[in-house]
C-alpha cells in the first residue's frame, strides 16, 4: 500500500486518470488504506476506554435494557445502538466492530470526496479522501471506534446531499441524517444549528428565502422522524423521563459542572482560525463561493463547540477532520511550485504518517509467537486468568480494563460504575437515577455494601485520577485492610478480598 501510495504521488503511474475514477473504486481504495491501517489494532483488547463503555452499553442494548435503563453513559443512544447491531449480528467479536469501524472511515472519506468533487479537482478530491483515511486512524485513540467517527459520517452524508439539491426527499434524509449524528454525538447540533442559519442567510441574499425555509421544513421534519422512533422503545416501557434526562439533562449538567477551562481550547482555535485567515489573505481559496463558505462554517461552529466542551482530545478531531482537509486540498492545490518541489517529501510522509500501524503489526506479530493468538492487552488477558484460576467473575470490580465485564459476561456492580471514571462524576447522578448523591458514597457502597470479590486495577497507575485525593486515599486503604494482590497479569492487578 505504501509503495502504491508512492508511486502516485510521484506520478510514476501515468495510467491513473483521476477524473475517471468511478465512486466504486475511489470506496475500494479508501477502504483497502483503511483496513490495512487499522487491521493490527483489531486484536487489542481496547484503545480508548469509552470504546469499551460503548461496548457495554451496547451489550446491554442486546440483552433487551434499552441505554440508560441498566447501564449508563454520557452519549446518545445512536453510538450505543452501532455497538449493539454488530454484537447482535456477529457476537462478542472485537474483529467485527473494528473492521465496520474501518468502514465506517472509509465511507466518511468517500463522502468527503463526493462533497470536494462539487468544489475541486477529482485529484484534489481523491487525496483529500486519502489524508482523511490517515487522520481519521492515526495518533492516538483513532484506531478504535468512537462516538465522533459515527458522528462524522451521518453528517457528511447529509452535506454531501446538500450540495446535491435534488428533491425535497433529499433534504428530508439530510436532515434525518444530521439527526443521526447529533444523537450519536451531541455537540453536531452546533454545527446543525449553524447550518441552519447559513441556508437561511444564503437565501435572503439570492432572494430565494421561501425556497430555503421549505428546504429547511423539510430537514426538520427529517430531524424530528428520527428523535421520534429514537423516543419510542422508551415511551413503550414508560421510560420517557429516563432518556430526556439522559440525552439532555445530564450533557448540560456535565457542561456546567466540568473542570476544563475554555482557556485551554483556545490555542488550538486560534491556530486553526489563524490558518484559515492566511488562507484568505493570501487568495488561496475562493471564500465568494457560497459551498467553500458553507464547509467554513461548519468548521468554525465545530470548533466553537470545543470552545464549549472546555477540552480538546484527540478523538474530538475526527469530527473536524473532513472539512478542514478540504479546504487546505484546494489551497495546497494552488501551489503547484511548492507541490513538484516536494512531492519525495510527501512520498515519504505517507510512508512514514501509519508508523503506529507498523508498530502494532510487529507487536501482534511478536504476541502471536510468544503467547499462540494476536489478540493482545490486559483487557483480554485479565479475564482469561480469572477464568482459568476460578477467581469470582460475578461480583467483580474493573476500576481499569472494564472491558473485562464483556468478556466475562458480567456487569459492573453499579450503573454509575459502568464507565469507572462516572463514579466521580456526581453532578450527573440525579440524571441516572442514581440513589447515591456524592462519589464517595457510591464508592463506599460498592466497596462496603457489594464487596466486590474480584477487583482489578492497573500497576503504576493510581485508580482515579490523580486529583481526587480523597478517593485514591480511601480505596487504597480499603484494598490494604481487606484485599490480597492475587496475581499481576502484565500491568493488571487482580486482588482477592480476604474474607
Amino acid at each position: 500500500m505504501a509503495q502504491l501510495l508512492n508511486s502516485i504521488v510521484l506520478q510514476k503511474n501515468p495510467s491513473l486518470r483521476y477524473h475517471s475514477l468511478d465512486w466504486k473504486t475511489v470506496f475500494f481504495i479508501l477502504a483497502l488504506l483503511a483496513i490495512c491501517i487499522r487491521f493490527p489494532f483489531f486484536f487489542r483488547d481496547y484503545i480508548d476506554r469509552d470504546e469499551s463503555t460503548f461496548i457495554l452499553m451496547g451489550q446491554s442494548w442486546v440483552d433487551g435494557h434499552l441505554p440508560y435503563t441498566r447501564l449508563w453513559d454520557l452519549k446518545p443512544p445512536i453510538t450505543f445502538l452501532y455497538f449493539a447491531l454488530i454484537i447482535k449480528l456477529f457476537g462478542k467479536s472485537f474483529i467485527a466492530i473494528r473492521l465496520f469501524g474501518s468502514l465506517l472511515v472509509a465511507l466518511t472519506a468517500l463522502f468527503t470526496y463526493g462533497i470536494a468533487t462539487n468544489i475541486t479537482s477529482r485529484k484534489v478530491a481523491f487525496w483529500t479522501a486519502v489524508f482523511c483515511v490517515f487522520f481519521q486512524s492515526l495518533f492516538g485513540s483513532l484506531q478504535g471506534v468512537m462516538s465522533e467517527h459515527i458522528s462524522i459520517l451521518f453528517f457528511v452524508m447529509g452535506v454531501y446531499l446538500l450540495f446535491r439539491k435534488e428533491s425535497w426527499v433529499s433534504y428530508l434524509a439530510i436532515g434525518s441524517l444530521i439527526s443521526l449524528s447529533v444523537l450519536s454525538k451531541l455537540n453536531m447540533v452546533y454545527p446543525a444549528l449553524f447550518l441552519g442559519l447559513f441556508l437561511i442567510w444564503e437565501g435572503q441574499k439570492t432572494k430565494q428565502l421561501s425556497l430555503r425555509i421549505r428546504q429547511l421544513s423539510c430537514m426538520v421534519i427529517g430531524a424530528v422522524l428520527i428523535g421520534i422512533l429514537t423516543i419510542l422503545p422508551y415511551y413503550f416501557q414508560n421510560e420517557i423521563h429516563v432518556c430526556w434526562q439522559s440525552i439532555i439533562e445530564a450533557p448540560l449538567a456535565y457542561s456546567g459542572g466540568k473542570l476544563h477551562s475554555t482557556l485551554k481550547t483556545l490555542p488550538f482555535v486560534l491556530v486553526v482560525l489563524g490558518l484559515l485567515i492566511t488562507l484568505s489573505v493570501l487568495k488561496k481559496i475562493d471564500w465568494k463561493d457560497t459551498k467553500i463558505q458553507l464547509l467554513m462554517v461548519i468548521t468554525l461552529s465545530i470548533l466553537l463547540s470545543f470552545v464549549q466542551a472546555g477540552k480538546v482530545n484527540g478523538h474530538y478531531l475526527i469530527q473536524l477532520y473532513p472539512f478542514i482537509l478540504i479546504l487546505l486540498g484546494i489551497a495546497f492545490s494552488k501551489l503547484p511550485t511548492i507541490q513538484k518541489k516536494y512531492r519525495p517529501l510527501i512520498a515519504i510522509l505517507l510512508i512514514l504518517t501509519p508508523m503506529e500501524s507498523y508498530l502494532e503489526y510487529g507487536n501482534i506479530i511478536s504476541n502471536k509467537i510468544e503467547k499462540g493468538t494476536f489478540f493482545n492487552g490486559e483487557g483480554i488477558e485479565v479475564p482469561q486468568y480469572i477464568n482459568d484460576h476460578n477467581l469470582d467473575a460475578e461480583n467483580i470490580f474493573f476500576t481499569e480494563y472494564h472491558i473485562g465485564y464483556w468478556l466475562l459476561n458480567t456487569e459492573p456492580p453499579t450503573k454509575a460504575a459502568t464507565h469507572p471514571s462516572n463514579i466521580t462524576r456526581e453532578e450527573m447522578f440525579p440524571f441516572m437515577e442514581n440513589p447515591r448523591n456524592t462519589g464517595m458514597q457510591e464508592l463506599r457502597y460498592i466497596m462496603e455494601v457489594v464487596r466486590p470479590k474480584t477487583l482489578v486495577a492497573r500497576k503504576g497507575k493510581k485508580i482515579f485520577d490523580k486529583k481526587l485525593v480523597e478517593y485514591n486515599t480511601y480505596i487504597d486503604a480499603y484494598l490494604e485492610d481487606h484485599y490480597n494482590l492475587e496475581a499481576t497479569v502484565g500491568r493488571g492487578l487482580i486482588y482477592k478480598r480476604l474474607e
